[in-house]
């Protein structure tokens, strides 16, 4: 591989000070320009249950009118990263047609782009993807290809903003061969994590991938620095791993495993700490939705007055596949009969007719008859409640139509027997749940 030399090592003092300031003058420059963003976006997701019995977790809805991979590639475009390829492998059709409907706006006369990179078995050994390395392995020509000086590695399920632009200029004024982006974690919760270590120029001097027994940050007993699955990779050093990795037979061939903890060893990685886009001394909003409990309860954060997660930024916009429906609509103002929506969010395509809505998001297209009461719950798109129905604290998955006086999430003994209910008590229904 020809790759291009990588830009200037060392940001200059004004880049840093411009990457860490307003965003109105954030750092996107050569760096951003030379970068290839990699999306993994192939995980089954099944902590999310039936919520991706049909669908890989990137695909499925979030706040209202989004899907939860149009996050990361929002980043991207915002970011001044505009060479994306997405990795796919797990029932990824409905991802596809939402990434062939909604974001096929690049131009590639100027080298822009968001390609489908599906699992197609490229290597002489016939399986699917061994682990995220191996999935960037298989993809290496693509990678030779278009001969970046970096290679940012995403995931494709988290919600997030992040600016990849001041990751890159950290990159280059450390002179690191590998940057991992990086957040604090409640210390009980890092054993889903990566753990680091990191040294006061943040190189990162231990790593340890799920570890039973996190190792706190130092003056923070109750605090780990977890990994965020993001790593930016100088290319040349990328593919050079890569090609150590797959010939290493007893390797998991998974970046938190193998790659990182082994590049470690040099001395060239170094950690990214994740801070808010207006505010660098204050870590950034993040979201790891992948289980029934965190992703009802991310969704219904956003219908706070000023919530962490701001959709109404112009500034940070979210792009996603923007469907030609009508505006939502309320109907009947009678004493027993009256539609509306409190502390909710509602989509576009909505009908609440005569219905009440309490601190609920209402995805697109959905219809509410008359007598309902939907509180604290979740209703994806083209789902219609039928007439006096309750439901309460519940997910109810696309395209279902609840009967008539149906109530659900009040007593969880009786909807075990029918639906799903979470540990934290949230009632998941789905379409095939109705029909059995």
């Amino acid at each position: 591989m020809n790759a291009k030399s990588s830009p200037t090592r060392s940001a200059s003092h004004d880049e840093e000070t411009r990457m860490s300031g307003t965003r109105d003058t954030r750092f996107v420059s050569r760096l951003t320009r030379e970068t290839l963003a990699l999306v993994m976006a192939g995980g089954r997701g099944s902590r999310l249950m039936q919520l991706t019995s049909t669908r890989a977790k990137p695909a499925v809805p979030f706040g209202g009118k989004f899907r939860i991979i149009d996050f990361t590639l929002s980043n991207c475009i915002n970011s001044g990263i505009r060479r994306v390829g997405v990795l796919t492998q797990y029932k990824s059709h409905s991802l596809i047609r939402h990434l062939q409907q909604g974001w096929g706006f690049m131009r590639g006369q100027f080298g822009e782009f968001v390609e489908l990179l599906p699992a197609e078995q490229r290597t002489e050994i016939a399986s699917w993807y061994a682990g995220t390395a191996d999935a960037v392995f298989q993809n290496i020509e693509f990678i030779r290809q278009h001969q970046p000086a970096q290679v940012l590695i995403l995931a494709g399920d988290h919600i997030y903003k992040m600016d990849y632009g001041r990751m890159l200029a950290h990159h280059a004024r450390t002179g690191a061969k590998v940057t991992v982006g990086c957040l604090e974690v409640p210390l009980d919760e890092a054993r889903s994590f990566g753990v680091m270590e990191m040294n006061e120029d943040t190189r990162i001097v231990r790593f340890d991938e799920k570890p039973s027994q996190p190792r706190p940050m130092p003056g923070k007993p109750d605090v780990a620095l977890a990994s965020m699955g993001i790593y930016v990779f100088d290319a040349l050093f990328l593919l050079d791993w890569l090609t150590r990795d797959a010939g290493v037979s007893e390797s998991s061939h998974d970046f938190g495993k193998d790659v990182v903890p082994a590049a470690i060893l040099g001395g060239e990685v170094y950690a990214y700490p994740f801070t808010e886009l207006d505010n660098p001394q204050k870590q950034g909003y993040w979201r790891d939705v992948g289980t029934v409990d965190a992703y009802w309860k991310a969704n219904l954060e956003l219908i706070g007055v000023v919530p962490e997660l701001n959709l109404y930024d112009q500034d940070w916009p979210i792009w996603t596949h923007q469907e030609q429906v009508p505006p939502a609509k309320f109907v009947f103002d009678e004493p027993h009969r009256r539609g509306n929506a409190i502390d909710s969010l509602v989509s576009g395509g909505c009908i609440v007719s005569g219905a009440q809505v309490r601190c609920s998001v209402l995805f697109s297209n959905v219809r509410v008859e008359s007598g309902s009461v939907i509180d604290n719950s979740l209703l994806l798109p083209n789902v219609s409640v039928g007439r006096d129905c309750r439901i309460t604290k519940a997910i109810i998955d696309e395209d279902c139509r609840i009967p008539d006086g149906s109530v659900i999430g009040e007593d969880l003994v009786q909807d075990r027997k029918l639906y799903h209910v979470s540990e934290g008590g949230v009632t998941l229904v789905t379409r095939e749940m109705l029909l059995s």
